[in-house]
């Protein structure tokens, strides 16, 4: 039996499996398909973390790294190297889940009076130094499962979104300090993009759904052209190549900004043998057994690798991207081979920076508008997540204190203002704060805790019932 005909019938909507081979012009097309559902996600951090840091001129070239890096990264884990890499179909981005993180570790920095380039010495860094959390874990990843469970992924998840949505907002009205702040036009061009995003994801065809996002940022650019907020003369002076130099801006280390984003590494290596679980079943292939069990560990460790690359190299986290597999269902086509496709292009597109001073010239509303829907959909991931638990009186007391203190700090976050300054190393994230407090009571309170008032409360349940069912 054929390769093919044995990936059919493992996924009978499958065209081409893992280790099929397509013509040239089938795998390009499957990886523009790709690199148009994933191209937002790889560049949209360093659009959102160089606005909200004031990095302004070094933005063009964070894109441009971001999206070198990414085809690297892809590349390293669809092509598989000795032990690193999971050999699926898995591309790999810029992770959203880090962005609380990096703007955390960012704003350490910048409160410190740091200049943008000592604000990226930093970032890059601990970004560098935090991938070897990963690459660690990697080694373990089955066992680190059993802790961190859907209640600790869910609270951490629900609690990045919910604690961004924020930044979205103040970018939909016009950004931090703008003098028209709130403004109608500013409402108007944010809403139309979210609106319009809306619009196109409920669309039949699945190709314009699926680059919903892209669409909806181009209408935006086009929309504010027209309003004159477009300044194109800034593009037609970015450089020709970008060239990658190692460390550009140099190398440095705080504990403070190396906290959080060494605790996101923890929970992205969770997310990642999740996705690379959705790959490998999408794919056809097995689910359980030695070889998936050595394809997650390889991923795992990729994704740590690859971070560490893109520490080096002046970018941000990386992670394996979930919406890569709605693509290999989309197109039916899971062929790693075509993994090799997607890198080439993304890191040819990184080559070019004036890609990159284009979008930099896209608008603060226009930008809120997409990041606001997308930061609120990482939280109903979370959401989603926490539905698949039972609701227990433990489990509720788990999640209503992990939740409650970790979006607290995001909303207040001078409440920790008189504490010691390791307290505040320590506390000051409130993605740490909702992961450590949803790990320790996890960890504490016993199974059974909270039992009588479960029953309690099936009680009062079963009593509606008969009442309801009453003549």
């Amino acid at each position: 039996m054929s390769d093919i005909n044995k990936h059919i019938q493992g996924n009978p909507d499958l065209l081409y499996g893992l280790h099929d081979r397509p013509a040239p012009g089938k795998a390009f097309l499957g990886a523009v398909q790709h690199v148009l559902a994933a191209f937002v996600g790889v560049i949209t951090p360093s659009l959102i973390i160089g606005g909200a840091l004031g990095l302004g001129e070094h933005i063009p070239y964070l894109i441009s790294m971001a999206l070198m890096v990414s085809g690297v990264a892809t590349f390293i884990q669809t092509r598989k190297f000795g032990p690193v890499g999971s050999g699926l179909m898995a591309l790999q981005g810029t992770s959203f889940g880090f962005l609380a993180a990096v703007l955390a570790a960012g704003f350490v920095v910048k409160n410190r009076g740091g200049s943008p380039e000592e604000i990226l010495s930093v970032i890059f860094g601990v970004t560098f130094l935090g991938a070897f959390v990963e690459i660690f874990l990697s080694q373990f990843i089955t066992k680190l499962k059993s802790l961190m469970n859907p209640i600790v992924t869910g609270c951490v998840i629900v609690t990045i979104g919910l604690s961004l949505t924020k930044t979205g907002l103040t970018d939909l009205a016009g950004g931090v300090g703008a003098e028209n702040f709130g403004s109608i036009p500013n409402l108007m061009l944010g809403g139309g993009v979210l609106i319009s995003v809306v619009l196109i994801s409920i669309v039949d065809n699945k190709v314009i759904r699926s680059s919903a996002i892209f669409i909806g940022l181009m209408l935006g650019l086009i929309v504010a052209t027209f309003m004159g907020r477009i300044d194109f003369s800034l593009v037609s002076e970015a450089p020709l190549l970008t060239v990658p130099v190692p460390f550009k801006f140099g190398f440095s280390f705080d504990w403070q900004a190396f906290i959080p984003i060494a605790f996101m590494y923890v929970i992205t290596s969770i997310e990642t043998s999740g996705d690379l679980t959705a790959t490998s079943m999408i794919s056809g292939e097995p689910i359980k057994g030695p070889l998936y069990e050595k394809r997650i560990k390889g991923g795992v460790l990729a994704d740590g690798v690859n971070s560490a690359i893109s520490g080096i190299f002046n970018s941000f986290p990386v992670t394996t991207f979930s919406q890569n597999n709605g693509v290999i269902q989309m197109t039916g086509i899971a062929s790693r081979y075509v993994g090799f496709y997607v890198g080439g292009i993304l890191f040819t597109m990184g080559l070019f920076p004036v890609l990159g001073a284009i979008f930099t010239q896209l608008p603060k509303p226009v930008v809120g508008g997409v990041t606001l829907l997308m930061f609120a959909t990482v939280a109903t991931a979370g959401i989603r997540i926490l539905a698949t638990v039972n609701f227990t009186h433990r489990n509720v007391l788990i999640i209503a204190t992990s939740l409650g203190l970790g979006l607290g700090v995001a909303f207040v976050p001078d409440v920790f203002a008189q504490m010691p300054q390791m307290f505040r190393n320590i506390f000051g994230s409130a993605v740490t704060v909702s992961g450590i407090v949803a790990i320790l009571l996890d960890s504490i309170l016993p199974k059974s805790y909270g039992a009588e008032f479960d029953t309690a409360d099936q009680h009062v349940n079963d009593g509606l019932k008969t009442g309801s069912q009453a003549p």
